[in-house]
């Protein structure tokens, strides 16, 4: 069963010949979302410029749906997935002028308007430098958008109601340049925030991802949690049984702050007092002062 968002994927992709290259349809599908106000995808600041791993997580999706061809530097349909591209009729229109707009626009001068138009997508990007070398103004806009290092310190964080690039571009503008996963066992049905992709996502967005799984608390406590109270109970207990024991893990992160990090601790819950990561973050300051008082994201 294909969601709306599936479905205006694959009508883009018939407007634009039912086949593109993978670098120009990210380009396309990021300029779709930004100038028709299309909530598709999000995007995050990568090696070329704006990317959506949530984008190639539904292509993966649609090529086991058997709608899209397995191909890894291209976009194409199949005849299932054309049957499949329908989308109202004003939202076909839309999409056909943005194709017309852009239908003489491909490869580095596609990425290159992108960077013109949205430059704090161009932040991390590999080859900027190389494309707008003749454009100053476009490449100081890039340098006057990129956040600037931020000073060594401590954050929290938690994924609840967020998306994977939502996520990852709230570390971004915090100047955050170390991920410290908290979590006993690193796994989620959520898409994005399993270990491996999470870390391989960080990592691609210049951030470098730790996993202090000692910190963590085990799935065992954490059942029939429905009131502040028994949060509450359950912090209590992690604060007097597990931090104790638990010195050498929180040396670590001090240590990594005093080596210039700005380090975000993570779990699930949106609430930090609804997650033991505060007590995580609360012990590290009660230990080592002021400077590192944490802030939740």
């Amino acid at each position: 069963m294909l969601g709306d968002r599936q479905r205006r994927l694959l009508a883009l992709l018939d407007t634009l010949g039912g086949q593109i290259g993978a670098l120009d349809f990210q380009k396309l599908l990021f300029l779709f979302g930004m100038e028709e106000g299309v909530s598709m995808y999000e995007f995050v600041p990568y090696r070329f410029g704006a990317f959506s791993f949530t984008s190639y997580a539904d292509k993966r999706r649609l090529i086991e749906g058997g709608f899209l061809n397995n191909d890894e530097q291209a976009w194409k349909l199949t005849e299932a997935g054309r049957t499949a591209a329908t989308v109202l009729p004003s939202e076909r229109l839309k999409m056909k002028r943005f194709c017309e707009r852009y239908a003489q626009l491909r490869g580095d001068a596609l990425v290159r308007e992108s960077y013109r138009r949205y430059p704090y997508f161009a932040i991390r990007s590999d080859i900027a430098a190389r494309l707008l070398r003749e454009d100053k103004s476009a490449l100081a806009a890039i340098d006057a958008i990129r956040p600037v290092r931020a000073t060594p310190g401590l954050c929290t964080i938690g994924y609840e109601g967020r998306s994977l690039e939502g996520y990852l571009n709230r570390l971004i503008r915090a100047g955050v340049t170390l991920l410290c996963d908290v979590r006993r066992n690193p796994l989620s049905r959520k898409y994005g925030f399993a270990k491996s992709t999470l870390a391989k996502s960080c990592e691609g967005t210049g951030i470098r991802y730790e996993h202090l799984p000692e910190l963590g608390v085990s799935s065992e406590d954490r059942q029939h949690l429905e009131t502040q109270e028994d949060y509450e109970t359950l912090f209590t207990r992690y604060e007097r049984e597990t931090l104790p024991i638990q010195q050498s893990a929180l040396d670590t992160i001090h240590q990594w702050i005093q080596q210039g990090e700005r380090v975000a601790l993570t779990c699930f819950e949106a609430e930090p007092l609804r997650c033991h990561r505060h007590c995580v973050a609360d012990a590290l300051h009660r230990l080592h002062g002021q400077n590192l008082a944490p802030l939740h994201l």
